[in-house]
């Protein structure tokens, strides 16, 4: 594999600043321009650590991690980042808490196990199909990224950048999520999917959206 191919995917691709829709309606004073900031500090965070991983000839993170790891990565640098910019808004500080982002001061300790109130963030590859863990009333955030996986120098499949595709977001109710199913032999955790009613409300209030995020 070309070490060249390596050291230009070691450097994520920009956000463009003209991708993002400042009719999107947000809650808790968050605005698009707080969701660029937070992602351009992720930009620049991946970017220097697969800089230092390339110079030692190591692989990307991203290239390495489990997808659902670098996923998890990826929400909760976001969930770590958006209060920086947005006043209005912290980490949930519960261990496992949820939703991921609280309003600011509601909670004692700014602290709590599970409330209606605040946003669930999730990084994710794939451009719907998204889950979580329980049909309920949340304001639910995305953000659809691209980029290599572990399995992909084993097929071929050559480097490339990381890259934001689109950041969505909105309010759903439990009548916008629906359990998916396991057969008796896995034993993966049980999850909820969005349905066509969640996923058309996301996409209708899109945050961010790239050149070519189709």
């Amino acid at each position: 594999m070309s070490q060249d191919a390596e050291a230009l995917a070691a450097k994520p691709e920009p956000v463009d600043p003209r991708g993002l829709n400042h009719r999107a309606d947000l809650p808790y004073g968050c605005t698009p321009d707080h969701i660029f900031r937070a992602m351009e500090e992720f930009i620049d965070f991946l970017g220097f650590i697969n800089a230092q991983l390339h110079s030692r000839g190591l692989d990307r993170l991203e290239s390495f991690l489990m997808p659902a790891n670098f996923s998890s990565i990826v929400g909760e640098f976001m969930t770590t980042t958006i209060p920086k910019y947005c006043p209005g808004l912290v980490k949930n500080r519960y261990h496992n808490g949820h939703p991921d982002l609280i309003p600011k001061g509601r909670f004692s300790g700014d602290a709590v196990q599970h409330a209606p109130e605040g946003i669930e963030v999730k990084g994710s590859r794939y451009l719907k199909g998204w889950q979580g863990h329980n049909p309920e009333d949340i304001w639910l955030m995305v953000f659809v990224f691209d980029t290599n996986g572990p399995r992909d120098k084993f097929l071929g499949i050559p480097p490339k950048p990381f890259r934001f595709l689109m950041v969505v977001g909105a309010k759903l109710t439990k009548d916008d999520w629906k359990f998916a199913g396991r057969s008796a032999q896995s034993r993966r955790t049980i999850t909820a999917s969005i349905t066509k009613s969640g996923y058309d409300k996301m996409i209708a209030n899109w945050i961010y959206r790239s050149s070519n995020s189709s």
